[in-house]
């Protein structure tokens, strides 16, 4: 990642007020951030922005979040974004099928400070 350039996230979550939070500690952190409040607009947003990373609700109208990182995977100009999974779903087979699926990280809402969220997106960025 340049210095001189904004690294952009997309947050793709249905729930305005999670949407909202993530979005403004990204932003405290000097991130660029667009959320999509499902995953129809997610996709859109997805082929026309290629932000450096993405945060993805699992849980969504529409089309649920392991839907989306498949088409995410299967797209030759997408496909190495890197997704960060936040959900609340905590079950041990969800946590496999999204690593399966290609995520690159998966976080449970409840067990992670935005903070902590912010850090693992850093994380993420430095090894891409």
């Amino acid at each position: 990642m340049s210095k001189d350039k904004k690294a952009s996230v997309l947050i793709i979550e249905d729930d305005s007020y999670i949407s909202d939070m993530y979005r403004i500690k990204l932003e405290s952190e000097d991130f660029e951030v667009a959320t999509a409040k499902d995953g129809i607009v997610g996709i859109k947003m997805l082929e026309k922005q290629k932000p450096d990373i993405v945060l993805l609700d699992v849980v969504m109208p529409k089309i649920d979040g392991f839907s989306i990182l498949k088409t995410i995977k299967r797209n030759l100009e997408l496909k190495k974004i890197p997704i960060v999974l936040l959900t609340n779903l905590s079950q041990k087979e969800n946590v496999e099928k999204g690593f399966e699926l290609g995520a690159d990280s998966y976080i449970i809402k409840a067990h992670f400070t935005p903070s902590e969220v912010v850090e693992k997106i850093k994380e993420i960025l430095e090894k891409k």
